[in-house]
């Protein structure tokens, strides 16, 4: 029996649509850089420019297509990936994007205790006019202790935890440039310390010490990460959440940088 193929159909409203797709997609994948290879479970979004003639997308191919090529993320592959989607989908335009826990192994301070420490990675391709672009997305924690607060204190001064979120920017020729693994210590690097999942009595006391010794505004933070991605010539950028200790907001701020300018 022949079913009919409703997408297929020609629309006559004449309007293209920016982006349809899927989302939520969530498969067990291994993440392969060439540098770290991690297995976890992914979640993904496929997304193409619907044409102003057809009615609609095959959003059953979008999922064989995440099976078929993402059981392994590679992310100087995902151009190949893309080329893969619009020819399958006969689009001109198309993005992935790919959301997953990407895990870090450190060394407490004081005790040598090694543990996992998770961060939050993403990646979002797109093949648009021909043009490949890749952003590579890290968000970690790190301490930050208070410079005023340092200055104007008889003793002690407030700390928090810090969200640090940095988006590069990568493109054709050049679509991964700084590794997930080096991202991630850049942003442990910034701030007053950084954070560890088992604190021991003697690493807490050299993690306050440390801090104490290290104060950093949420400004100084982002000035100095977009800095050494600067020194890289790397598009970023670079956005910070300190969840304030003794303040009822919190504290933002954010950077951006393209090469050349």
């Amino acid at each position: 029996m022949i079913l009919p193929d409703i997408q297929n159909q020609v629309d006559l409203r004449g309007i293209p649509l920016d982006e349809v797709g899927i989302d939520g997609v969530r498969m067990p994948s291994t993440f392969s850089d060439g540098a770290t290879v991690q297995a976890g479970v992914a979640s993904f979004e496929i997304l193409v420019q619907l044409p102003a003639d057809r009615r609609g997308t095959h959003m059953s191919r979008m999922v064989e297509l995440v099976h078929e090529h993402l059981q392994i993320i590679d992310p100087r592959e995902l151009a190949t990936v893309l080329k893969q989607v619009a020819s399958r989908l006969d689009v001109a335009e198309a993005s992935i994007g790919i959301g997953l826990p990407f895990a870090t192994r450190v060394t407490s301070p004081a005790s040598g205790i090694q543990s996992w420490q998770a961060s939050d990675l993403s990646l979002r391709a797109t093949l648009r006019g021909g043009a490949f672009e890749l952003v590579t997305t890290v968000s970690s924690e790190v301490t930050s202790l208070c410079p005023c607060s340092k200055a104007i204190s008889d003793y002690g001064a407030h700390n928090q935890r810090s969200v640090v979120t940095v988006d590069v920017h990568g493109q054709d020729d050049t679509p991964y440039p700084v590794p997930i693994a080096a991202l991630v210590d850049l942003i442990r690097g910034t701030g007053s310390c950084p954070v560890y999942p088992i604190v021991k009595r003697p690493d807490e006391r050299s993690i306050t010490m440390t801090a104490f010794e290290h104060p950093a505004f949420v400004e100084d933070m982002a000035r100095d990460l977009s800095g050494q991605l600067r020194t890289q010539d790397v598009g970023h950028r670079v956005r910070i959440r300190n969840l304030e200790s003794i303040h009822s907001h919190d504290a933002v701020t954010a950077v951006s940088w393209c090469p050349g300018t």
